[in-house]
């Protein structure tokens, strides 16, 4: 009898362990973290990627991150198929996170990223232009979103070391730059 509301007992918190578990947002820095270490590792990719996906309901940020994990994966497929196969899935789900935050710049910047990386002759660099100039409204409105100063500092460096900036939205960047540091 004990054995049985042992079990029982055990059940329910392992069911309610999990419902709890996947309610829960991920910590942003430590998946920030965490997604550096997976440009470098595949099992990291995977793993990061596995974690994500199991969430039932993902915000716009978490679809962010697994589009981003989608272009990582196509980085470390060594088949053509595959590669294409997981950018035109990096696309579909960035598409998605922005439909779900259309303002969130990390979740712009994650594309923006993916695209600047990207050789132009996949066709995979068609948001560029949009990303680059929804960053710098939200900059203007000093609308962060998910990302915390020492990401909007990067973020912003990024896109003025990336080149693809016109010298308007340059200076522009650089005006955010100074009020930031």
């Amino acid at each position: 009898m004990f054995r049985k509301i042992f079990f029982i007992a055990s059940i329910l918190a392992l069911v309610f362990g999990l419902k709890t578990a996947e309610a829960e947002e991920p910590n942003l820095k430590v998946l920030r973290k965490q997604m550096l270490i997976a440009i470098d590792k595949s099992k990291t990719t995977d793993s990061l990627f596995n974690n994500l996906n199991a969430i039932k309901e993902k915000s716009g940020i978490v679809n962010g991150f697994i589009g981003g994990l989608f272009a990582l994966k196509a980085k470390h497929a060594w088949n053509p198929y595959l590669k294409l196969k997981y950018l035109n899935r990096s696309e579909k789900v960035f598409r998605q996170a922005l439909i779900e935050d259309p303002h969130n710049i990390e979740i712009r910047f994650m594309r923006f990223s993916v695209e600047h990386n990207v050789p132009s002759i996949l066709g995979f660099n068609k948001d560029l232009a949009a990303d680059t100039d929804d960053i710098i409204a939200q900059l203007g409105k000093k609308n962060y979103g998910s990302a915390d100063k020492e990401l909007t500092i990067q973020i912003i460096k990024f896109l003025l070391h990336s080149k693809r900036c016109t010298p308007a939205q340059s200076q522009a960047l650089n005006k955010h730059l100074t009020e930031l540091t």
